[in-house]
């Protein structure tokens, strides 16, 4: 089997996994409950399989608590958007999700123009052939709220979760637009009663909407109202990604802060200092 599923073959393969697919290799299943899950997650981010450079990054990102806002279950189907070339998340979900749940990998479109999209999917995309005992049943769709917005099957997502991806689709489309286009991708996708997840760079309330277009910081209030322009509930907010120390407004945007720090040398332990950026973490409900 290979690593990786294209989308053409969605409908058959999930059929399949819901009749055929049994528990194998997950640590930690003999009862039930949610304690057990939070066990078992804790496990698979503890774990060996992940790179020494994602865990380093655990205590900014919180995925414990992020997924367990999110109330991700090991049997549920899962989006996540854009994994980016490292899958970051997906080290953690695709294990997660292995025996009893379902995992789709929105990444970039195969067909993409943009350089830098090219080599991240390609990147990601040997990562899930090199261990296919962890990826083997990672589905890899694509997404570009402009042209590509299949993630999944129409109304067949528990789940759709994106990590530091908005401010990309406000900074590289047309604003508004593009994010309208992305939302109802998600909308779409959910199940009724399912949950989005976001986490994004927070751009005090305070500033102007114009210091969106290239800080990579996006307004909290601003993403509410996208998202509840598509059509889904007033969100439940969480602080547990927040980073007081974070100004946004450094030379750079955001990718002056950690991991990127790109001022080099300059002003470098300033950063460190600070940390990773302020983070709004959102969860929406699309409604029965």
């Amino acid at each position: 089997m290979k690593p990786f599923i294209s989308r053409t073959s969605l409908p058959l393969l999930l059929a399949l996994c819901l009749t055929a697919c049994t528990p194998s290799e997950k640590p930690n299943t003999a009862n039930a409950g949610k304690a057990s899950t939070n066990t078992t997650l804790e496990n698979i981010i503890k774990g060996s399989h992940r790179a020494k450079e994602h865990k380093a990054r655990d205590p900014f990102r919180n995925p414990a608590a992020t997924l367990a806002f999110f109330d991700v279950q090991p049997d549920m189907t899962v989006v996540e958007i854009w994994p980016g070339g490292s899958g970051w998340y997906t080290e953690i979900l695709a294990p997660y999700l292995k025996d009893t749940g379902t995992l789709y990998a929105a990444q970039f479109n195969q067909d993409t123009t943009v350089e830098y999209f090219k080599k991240s999917r390609d990147k990601f995309l040997a990562k899930m052939n090199s261990n296919p005992g962890l990826y083997s049943k990672v589905i890899v769709t694509e997404f570009n709220p402009r042209s590509h917005t299949e993630i999944a099957p129409a109304g067949s997502a528990d789940r759709v979760l994106t990590f530091r991806n908005v401010h990309n689709w406000y900074m590289r489309g047309a604003g508004e637009e593009t994010l309208l286009a992305a939302f109802n991708a998600f909308f779409t996708a959910l199940k009724p009663g399912g949950i989005l997840g976001i986490v994004e760079h927070r751009l005090p309330e305070g500033r102007d909407l114009s210091d969106q277009d290239a800080s990579g910081y996006m307004k909290q209030s601003y993403v509410i109202q996208i998202a509840q322009q598509v059509g889904f509930s007033a969100p439940e907010i969480s602080e547990l990604n927040a980073n007081p120390k974070d100004t946004a407004d450094h030379p750079k945007g955001v990718w002056s802060l950690p991991p990127r720090v790109r001022g080099g040398e300059e002003d470098r332990e300033k950063y460190v200092a600070i940390g990773e950026s302020d983070r709004m973490t959102l969860k929406f409900v699309k409604p029965i």
